[in-house]
Order: structure tokens, then C-alpha cells, then sequence
């Protein structure tokens, strides 16, 4: 089935969530898979043909002006599809009507006399022999026919075919990941060590006992709030409506990849669920790394833990702060810094009780997944600017 067909297929179906991006190609769940800027067979008046991506984009964007429309595919450098177009694709797309005069044909097969298929009798047609007698030939083995003429695309052997690279190479890549993802790992058992080392308090014997300074921490007093002794805590939900929360926080923020958190909880099948989860500082652009605490029960926190939380995630419920140690949400977010991570393609009115807090929205793509590195980073930049004009009132 041609990309066109695969799409429209899916629309009629209403199945368009289960077309995913991965890398450089669209994946139509297990059926098909298409590169994203392959050429459909919809050809523009202006004489051009629609991409795929377009396509799918457009189809997904119908509901909106074309205005508001031209500009979304712009600020995600996708071209749009034009006026004059619109209701005769939208009307093919969604089954109205069955074919359109700017949908071409898909090429027919040239002639090949080397085609053993070609001229062959069709088995629902007698032949006569030479005595006059009626012949009826072998029935065709189609399924043979179709085999003969397909072309696999990859199979076990071409997959380990690298062309202009040996086994060698990628042997030695693939060693060197190996061991920086031991590193990153005994780095966060270190530093989830420190952290709790910081929390039960490192007396005055001067010695936290892990080979770390040992120079008593002091506290960072902050102008209307303080940031406590031990490693900051950063607040997640603990309902699963919200995007972010304890199980794909740390992919997110150490990462900058976001794994939905079914997906997490399905990964980590039959394991309790974690009270408190270390994440590093790791993509920030000075190459510091700094341990946070993420934690999504505020009930357990004790009176001296709240000094040190600095980051909320917000669910947009009013209850997610209730028997929180603050009268009202402005001193909330005047001493913690919250965020609110949404879907890009969401309604305003998912947003609309946030958009009256002081809170950061952080927009992520649902099928981008290279996009969420941007994302991460922006909450890390804010976090610390947060932090450091706190610290400097």
C-alpha cells in the first residue's frame, strides 16, 4: 500500500494517534512504515507533490483556520498545504469521496520480456491443443508471482553489512557507550550516597565519609524563603494524568527524553514504586552536575525538608496543594518555581487555571522526540535562574 492510501486508510479509521515518528520515518503501528519527506501521490494545483509529513500534519491541523494553520506548520518547518487544496485532500482523506483528479496513478510495470509472468494464460480461460480438444492450463501460483516481484528492504545479513565501516569499528562504539553509561550509573549511586548522607546530617566529626569535602555546607538564605541544608527536592504529582511524574522524571531531566509513564510502569513490571528518585544536573551547558531529589508525597516531608524544595510540577489541580505549608498560590510560587509540562497540540482550556499561577508551561511534542531535549534544558536554565535571583535578592 503507497503512503497516500496507508494515511487515508488510518483517517477513515480514526487510528492517527497510532502513527509515530521515529527518527527520519513514520510508523503506521506495525503495518507500514514510510520516510517522513516520501512524496504521496496528491499533487498540489500549484504542481508540486505533497510529502507525507505535510500531509499528516494537515490532517491532524484540519480543525484549525487556515491562518492559524499556515503559521503552526511554519513554526514547525513543515510545508503547508495551500487554500484550494484543503477540501478536496480533507474530503479524500476522511472517505467522502473516493478519489480526486489530483491523485495520480501509481505507475504500471513496463513490459520485460525476461518476465517469466508476462503473456501467461489465465486460468479462467481455456486453451484449445492441436487435435481441437480443450486444455484447461495449470491454475497460476500468485502467491509465488508476488514473491517474485518483491523487494525485501533489510533481513538478518544486510543489517550487520556496514558499507565503509568493518565490524571492528562499530565493536569499539558500541565498547565505548557500554562504559559510559557504567560511569553515568556508578555516578548516580555516588551521588544518591551523598544525598542521603547530606539528609541524615554529617556531624561535626567534618567527614560525610564518601571522600567528598568535608567542609561544613552552610545555608542559603533566600529573601522571603531558604533553601535548607542536604540536596534540593523538586516536587512531582503522584496522580498519572499529569506528564511528568517519579517514573520518567529522571529519562526527562538527566536525559532529555520523555517516556510516557505507562510506559515506565509496564518497564519496571512488579517493582514497588520508588519514594525518592536522584536525578543529576547533566545537561546543563557549564557541565556541572548537581544532585536534586525528586519526591511526589509532600505529606511526608518533614517541617525542616520544605526548606528545601525549590521545583513543583503542577498537576492544574487545586487539591495537589492541600495541607501544603503555605497560605495561598502566590506564596507558593513566590518561594518554588513550578512548571507545567503539556502536549503542544493541547487545548488552551487544559491550561486555562494555570495560566493564573506564576508558573512555567514547558511544551513537548507528542511524536518529536528529538524535541525534548529542548524542553528539559529550558526547565533546567529556569530552575537556575530561579535559584540564583533567589539568592542574590
Amino acid at each position: 500500500m503507497d503512503s497516500l492510501s496507508a494515511l487515508r486508510d488510518y483517517t477513515v479509521r480514526g487510528e492517527l494517534d497510532s502513527i509515530t515518528c521515529v527518527g527520519d520515518e513514520f510508523r503506521f503501528a506495525g503495518d507500514y512504515s514510510f520516510p517522513c519527506t516520501t512524496e504521496t501521490a496528491f499533487r498540489s494545483k500549484q504542481g508540486n507533490l505533497y510529502t507525507l509529513e505535510t500531509l499528516l500534519f494537515f490532517i491532524r491541523h484540519h480543525h484549525l483556520k487556515h491562518s492559524e494553520y499556515i503559521q503552526s506548520a511554519r513554526l514547525h518547518r513543515i510545508p503547508a498545504v495551500t487554500l484550494p487544496d484543503r477540501k478536496p485532500l480533507l474530503d479524500y482523506l476522511q472517505g467522502r469521496i473516493a478519489s480526486t483528479e489530483s491523485i495520480e496513478l501509481l505507475p504500471v510495470d513496463e513490459y520485460r520480456p525476461d518476465d517469466p509472468s508476462y503473456g501467461a494464460v489465465p486460468s479462467s480461460i481455456p486453451s484449445f491443443g492441436a487435435g481441437g480438444e480443450t486444455t484447461v492450463p495449470e491454475p497460476l501460483d500468485y502467491v509465488s508471482l508476488l514473491r517474485a516481484r518483491e523487494r525485501p528492504l533489510k533481513d538478518r545479513e544486510s543489517l550487520l553489512e556496514c558499507r565503509n565501516r568493518d565490524f571492528y569499528s562499530v565493536l569499539v562504539a558500541s565498547t565505548r557507550r557500554e562504559e559510559e553509561r557504567h560511569r553515568i550509573e556508578s555516578q548516580q549511586r555516588k551521588d544518591g550516597l551523598v544525598a542521603k548522607t547530606r539528609l541524615i546530617g554529617s556531624d561535626d566529626r567534618g567527614d560525610d565519609g564518601v571522600g567528598y569535602d568535608s567542609t561544613p555546607r552552610p545555608k542559603m538564605h533566600l529573601k522571603g524563603s531558604k533553601i535548607g541544608e542536604g540536596v534540593p527536592i523538586i516536587l512531582v504529582p503522584s496522580a498519572f494524568q499529569t506528564l511528568i511524574t517519579i517514573y520518567n522524571v529522571k529519562e526527562f531531566l538527566e536525559d532529555g527524553v520523555f517516556v510516557p509513564s505507562d510506559v515506565k510502569v509496564k518497564a519496571i513490571r512488579g517493582a514497588p514504586k520508588p519514594d525518592c528518585v536522584t536525578v543529576q544536573k547533566k545537561l546543563s551547558r557549564d557541565r556541572v552536575v548537581a544532585a536534586y531529589e525528586v519526591r511526589d508525597k509532600p505529606s511526608s516531608l518533614k517541617p525542616e525538608d520544605w526548606d528545601r524544595v525549590v521545583a513543583v510540577f503542577v498537576l492544574g489541580k487545586e487539591w495537589q496543594f492541600k495541607d501544603w505549608p503555605f497560605k495561598d498560590h502566590v506564596e507558593i510560587f513566590n518561594k518554588i518555581i513550578g512548571f507545567y509540562v503539556r502536549f503542544e497540540d493541547d487545548s488552551v482550556e487544559s491550561a486555562k487555571i494555570v495560566k493564573q499561577w506564576n508558573v512555567k508551561i514547558i511544551s513537548i511534542s507528542k511524536n518529536k522526540r528529538h524535541q525534548d531535549r529542548a524542553a528539559a534544558l529550558e526547565v533546567w536554565d529556569r530552575l537556575e535562574e530561579f535559584m540564583r535571583s533567589r539568592s542574590h535578592s
